[in-house]
């Protein structure tokens, strides 16, 4: 579902930036940008903004719809009510999706957005329209996932789909992801040091081991000489002794000469 959401506007960006390359008048590029923000769906502004053609509205009598452009990139209904006077008037339509993303916006910083909090933040009187609208133009269409909880008054976020980043959120993001990867350098660094150590270490064992192996194996040898060396004596000497008393056996006894 998300990966849909994503892929659709993909494509609404590259159809929108495709508009505005054909495009050469401010007034166009002015039509072209409030068909955008008022366009069920899509949420995401921020590479619209950075488009080389809609450049061509900055010191023109539309200048105010980069702007709007800007609001609906970064911006909440909140923020529009602040600086009404320099915006052009929103159609219905825009109001709607400024409120969508109003929403988005609140649900990046927490879960468990309380009613009286979204009545103000999107200008509505009552808990019935409020509940209709997260219903209907939030979860319905897909950006956010949530349950509403009347006891509690309260709507818990499940998923929020994400908003563009501000350009200071933005520089926040790499120094984050740099600072992670000089960790992620360091971390590596040392694993492959301490896997180089137990490789020394092991090599080492390895010839403390053979060298232990191959003093057994010598003692083995040389206890094993000395076994056979002594047992071949001993055959000997026995051997002898046998044959002493063979002799001494079978050699015949003198008699003795009586006395004269």
């Amino acid at each position: 579902m998300a990966m849909d959401a994503e892929r659709r506007q993909a494509e609404l960006i590259g159809q929108f930036s495709a508009q505005s390359s054909a495009l050469s008048s401010a007034p166009q590029l002015a039509a072209l940008v409030l068909e955008a923000t008022s366009h069920p769906a899509l949420f995401a502004f921020s590479e619209l903004l950075a488009l080389p053609a809609l450049s061509k509205l900055a010191g023109t009598q539309y200048a105010s719809s980069l702007d709007v452009l800007r609001l609906f990139a970064y911006g909440t209904l909140k923020d529009y009510k602040s600086n009404s006077g320099s915006l052009p008037a929103l159609l219905p339509d825009q109001v709607r999706k400024l409120k969508q993303l109003s929403v988005l916006t609140l649900a990046e910083s927490t879960k468990i957005l309380p009613y009286d909090q979204l009545m103000q933040e999107l200008d509505v009187s009552n808990v019935r329209e409020l509940e209709d609208f997260l219903i209907n133009e939030c979860m319905y269409s897909g950006i956010v996932r949530g349950k509403l909880d009347q006891l509690r008054r309260c709507f818990e976020v499940q998923f929020a789909a994400g908003r563009d980043l501000t350009p200071d959120q933005l520089n926040n993001m790499i120094d984050t992801l740099s600072d992670w990867l000089g960790t992620s350098d360091n971390l590596l660094h040392q694993i492959q040091e301490k896997i180089k150590w137990a490789d020394t270490m092991s090599e080492v064992n390895k010839k403390h081991q053979k060298e232990f192996e191959d003093r057994v194996e010598e003692a083995k040898k040389s206890i094993k000489a000395d076994i056979d060396l002594r047992g071949h004596d001993d055959f000997l000497s026995e051997s002898g002794g046998i044959m002493d008393f063979e002799e001494d056996r079978i050699r015949p006894k003198r008699r003795r000469q009586p006395p004269a």
